[in-house]
């Protein structure tokens, strides 16, 4: 049985492992698809900092950083008492394809099914500008930005 407080998501991108990892943790590529700051040191213990919709920062620390296959980093919203910072987790895989990549993101330590619920939405929203920033193209202004989402 599937644990219902787990966000789980699982994509195919049209870019190597590498490129995709570039994606997610260098703070200039992060923007391309996703926020409007980010300030991220991927390595263990390193600080998740991004500025997700110009209104709300997600905010954690990288757990595990195994370059261009893995990380897991702590998540949590800046003045949010339902998610604090770094009170999930959210781990990301990477997996080289003959076509791409295999994206599979977990979502933990979410508090309740209304939280897991939103929280899925907006990875579905943004891994899906991803996939278009992998692609190559530009996804375009974020329909979400200036939204703040609170709990």
């Amino acid at each position: 049985m599937q644990d219902p407080l787990v966000v789980r998501r699982e994509m195919h991108l049209p870019a190597p492992p590498a490129a995709v990892f570039a994606l997610l943790t260098d703070p200039e590529k992060i923007l391309r698809w996703m926020g409007t700051e980010a300030d991220v040191e991927p390595r263990p213990g390193g600080l998740y900092l991004v500025n997700v919709t110009g209104g709300r920062f997600a905010r954690g620390a990288f757990r595990e950083v195994v370059p261009v296959h893995r990380l897991a980093y702590s998540f949590g919203w800046d003045d949010s008492e339902a998610v604090p910072p770094g009170s999930s987790l959210v781990e990301i895989d990477l997996i080289e394809q003959p076509d791409g990549t295999l994206l599979r993101l977990t979502h933990t330590g979410l508090p309740t099914a209304e939280q897991c619920a939103g929280h899925a939405d907006g990875w579905a929203h943004y891994l899906g500008r991803l996939a278009v920033a992998a692609a190559g193209r530009d996804p375009g202004p974020d329909p979400r930005h200036g939204h703040d989402g609170r709990d």
